[in-house]
């Protein structure tokens, strides 16, 4: 009969082997020691040997490694189609568990675009916790294109139409949007009354900028119905609240969720502009990759910060409905 201190020492070792497994889909996806460390919150020396303990155990190299590349060998490939099914295989076995038991537990990667995230998620973060005390959150704010699915997370905030079929999106809210400036921009530039302005006049348009961003267009709402306007302007940046902080400055125009300039529009240090051609709203959702649908901490976090989005873009809409027509 095995004692329960045996029963510990085995399932240390199969925890063990799960890290290695799961450290090597990681770098499999990623394509990268150093992209897979980082996503697993370790160093790359770690990730390096435990990749490395995982091939002496299987006894085949599932890597060829060289100083500038790393590529998946035929076993490589052939072993991640079984990795991947060990680790959906554990993740379900563990949200069966959370059904039964009414406790979630786990790690939960979450990620969110900079507004959405510090304005309306990271504030309801500890409550959360607080809540479902074995739950581990771990909250990346970015503006940036997000691959759901190569980034390993489990929820991805997102605004705008969903571009990815292999994705289940969950419509939060529709988050009106606005054009708005300084008033001393205004002064210095004039006031634009439509989108035909924005372009004859070459107003300085200050626009979100990544890699892989496309060419900038802002679609407006016209007396035709929707059109989208080719803006520039001399400024760019990956961080919305970069943007706004430049427009406060009266360096130019900035298109942003209304929730997010409220204050600033209702202490007038912004103001609308073109609002002959108001911005079409844009969809606030949750995407979630399809193998994570059945996760009850998946659901139990979406359906938490839902209610609190909802109710905060209430909010700000009541607020919004106060400033002069």
């Amino acid at each position: 009969m095995k004692t329960p201190s045996t029963f510990k020492i085995i399932l240390k070792i199969i925890m063990a082997y799960l890290s290695n497994v799961r450290m090597f889909v990681r770098v499999y996806e990623l394509g990268s020691m150093s992209a897979a460390a980082r996503d697993q919150r370790t160093s790359p020396a770690v990730a390096s040997a435990r990749v490395a303990e995982l091939e002496k155990h299987l006894g085949v190299r599932l890597f060829n490694r060289t100083t500038r590349s790393l590529q998946p060998t035929s076993n490589g490939q052939l072993f991640y189609e079984g990795a991947v099914k060990i680790l959906d295989a554990v993740s379900e076995a563990e949200g069966a568990l959370t059904r039964a038991t009414a406790q979630p537990r786990g790690m939960l990667f979450v990620a969110a675009p900079l507004g959405i995230g510090r304005r309306l998620i990271a504030p309801h973060v500890p409550v959360f916790k607080d809540e479902n005390p074995q739950i581990e959150l771990r909250l990346r704010l970015s503006d940036r294109s997000i691959d759901v699915t190569a980034e390993g997370l489990d929820v991805a905030f997102h605004l705008g139409p969903l571009e990815d079929s292999a994705l289940k999106m969950r419509v939060i809210a529709e988050c009106p949007r606005i054009l708005c400036a300084a008033p001393s921009y205004i002064a210095r530039r004039g006031m634009p009354a439509d989108g035909d302005a924005l372009v004859r006049d070459r107003h300085d348009c200050l626009n979100l900028r990544f890699p892989g961003a496309r060419e900038f267009q802002w679609r407006l709402q016209t007396a035709n119905g929707p059109q989208r306007f080719k803006i520039a302007g001399p400024f760019e940046s990956d961080d919305g609240d970069v943007l706004t902080a430049w427009a406060l400055a009266g360096r130019g125009i900035i298109l942003k969720p209304a929730f997010e300039v409220v204050d600033y529009l209702l202490a007038g240090t912004l103001v609308p502009v073109a609002t002959a051609t108001p911005p079409m709203a844009v969809t606030l959702a949750a995407l979630t990759p399809h193998r994570h649908l059945r996760d009850p901490k998946v659901t139990i976090f979406t359906d938490f910060i839902a209610t609190h989005i909802k109710t905060a873009l209430a909010e700000a809409m009541a607020r919004c409905a106060q400033l002069p027509r």
